[in-house]
């Protein structure tokens, strides 16, 4: 119960940061510079959606990995632990 506890509430605040995210981007863009298209401008930022997306796709695979992994030996103990008593 308590684990089940853990994971709701991990993902909960997951998704809250992903509309948090969601709602930093919506800002409307800044003004344009008034010093001419050659002039003082501000840089331009590197792109990190791609890649962030890419890592949280493979951050999700290998949790889904470990979660599976756990559930599977936890049932393999529990038959162990009935077949011993028997």
């Amino acid at each position: 119960m308590k684990k089940s506890l853990k994971v709701l509430i991990a993902s909960m605040l997951f998704f809250s940061l992903m509309l948090l995210v969601q709602v930093t981007f919506a800002d409307p863009p800044p003004p344009p510079a008034s010093h001419g298209a050659s002039g003082n401008q501000d840089p331009v930022g590197a792109p990190i959606d791609g890649g962030l997306g890419i890592l949280l796709a493979m951050g999700a695979a290998y949790g889904g990995k470990k979660l599976y992994k756990a559930r599977k030996d936890k049932k393999k103990a529990e038959i162990e632990e009935s077949v011993a008593e028997v």
